[in-house]
């Protein structure tokens, strides 16, 4: 499996194999898994499931896509417990936001513990305002990249990873055991280096359901991509909101779920959309 990796663990473990009904002893690289408890204002609000690595990124990544915060400049303190299990905040809040948190969580299907609060319609009107295309050979290096740079996935076959890829070339990486909290950890990151994530693309591993969508609404994400499938309401909440979606982004092909405008695509080659709209199923490569 190669080098141990920080937040692993080796064990051992039998392998068998049905041809010979036979076991063997071997080693396998194991991502490590905490519970991390975030404290706001002295008071603890939630804990997660998650790889004890970026907690403060993660932290205020969570609380910017719960609208609990409105953005980095509401933080004055950060810090993290010695053991690296608690992250406290001290904060300017929302208080409606932070009750919804407390009072009216929706289970959804992201990884068990993803959380949807209050998305109206502020955001819908942002990102029908929102100007941004890129070249669908972009997309092609992006996917190399994200391919080739998740050391921790390679190793042990076990983690999501999110990265933030601005137009002015630099990217931002993020992995996590849930698909939302990669997400929550690259954005917090962003935040924290006040870096401007209109003009970035986010690229991740997981599918891309309803609340993966609003996730990256609530960080003015415009193009979403992901190496899995999307869902129905998926596709339903990225067109609401204006996101250009982009799903099954492997194998050099990817698919344009919703404003495909904004991928330039080579005109010669691209068959008419069956929708008129600027919604419609368009598979590029």
């Amino acid at each position: 499996m190669g080098d141990k990796q920080p937040f692993t663990q080796t064990i051992p473990y039998v392998l068998v194999e049905k041809a010979s009904n036979q076991g063997v002893y071997q080693e396998d690289t194991i991502i490590a898994e905490e519970r991390i408890a975030l404290y706001l204002n002295g008071s603890k609000i939630i804990a997660t499931m998650s790889i004890p690595k970026d907690q403060d990124a993660h932290a205020i990544g969570f609380l910017l896509s719960e609208g609990v915060i409105e953005s980095i400049d509401d933080v004055k303190n950060i810090s993290i417990a010695p053991d690296g299990l608690s992250v406290y905040v001290d904060a300017k809040i929302n208080p409606e936001h932070l009750q919804n948190l407390y009072h009216e969580k929706t289970l959804t299907s992201g990884c068990c513990v993803g959380v949807t609060g209050n998305f109206e319609g502020k955001i819908i009107e942002k990102f029908i305002a929102t100007q941004m295309q890129i070249p669908i050979g972009w997309v092609w290096e992006l996917l190399e990249s994200f391919e080739v740079g998740n050391l921790l996935f390679h190793t042990t076959g076990c983690v999501h990873q999110a990265v933030l890829h601005f137009l002015d070339g630099t990217s931002i990486h993020a992995q996590d055991i849930g698909r939302h909290n990669a997400i929550d950890k690259v954005m917090g990151k962003a935040r924290l280096a006040r870096k401007d994530t209109t003009q970035a693309v986010l690229f991740v591993s997981g599918r891309l359901s309803m609340e993966m969508v609003i996730k990256a609404a609530m960080h003015d994400i415009a193009i979403l991509i992901s190496r899995a499938a999307v869902t129905q309401l998926g596709i339903k909440t990225a067109q609401m909101l204006g996101i250009t979606l982009i799903g099954f982004a492997r194998n050099d092909k990817c698919n344009i779920y919703t404003h495909p405008s904004r991928i330039l695509l080579d005109q010669t080659h691209t068959q008419k959309a069956a929708h008129t709209t600027d919604s419609c199923y368009l598979t590029s490569r």
